[in-house]
């Protein structure tokens, strides 16, 4: 068996929500941490910022801030990072947003126009994936 294998290392924003929906928020491998979309809730699972795109996209970063924090990095570790919006035209409006989260340089993604998230006051998901050195 080789030792130079790393285990998974899970880390869960919101355990019960999480836990209820099925799914861990982040999972860091080696150098590499897959972070699973995050959407704009409270801390019960609850919609917040119903019917603002641009507040739930920064309430996503915000959350998404506190998961690469979890691993000791930044969001300039992110490579790449997909966006997946129920308002393509509205996002398109706000998304100059992100250059007060890359600063430095942006990474590799996606956006993506779909017609629902998991529940209907969810207007964006932004997943990411941060490789670490």
């Amino acid at each position: 068996m080789n030792k130079n294998i790393q285990k998974p290392d899970y880390f869960l924003l919101r355990p019960e929500t999480e836990r209820a929906y099925g799914y861990s928020h982040a999972v860091k491998i080696g150098n590499s941490i897959k972070i699973s979309g995050a959407v704009s809730m409270d801390d019960e699972g609850n919609p917040t910022a119903v019917n603002d795109l641009k507040q739930q996209m920064k309430n996503c970063y915000s959350d998404l801030e506190k998961i690469l924090e979890h691993f000791a990095c930044s969001f300039e570790d992110v490579v790449v990072e997909n966006i997946f919006t129920t308002n393509m035209a509205k996002f398109l409006e706000v998304a100059d947003y992100r250059k007060e989260i890359y600063t430095s340089h942006f990474p590799t993604g996606s956006w993506l126009g779909v017609n629902e998230l998991a529940l209907p006051e969810f207007l964006i998901e932004i997943e990411l994936e941060a490789h670490i050195l």
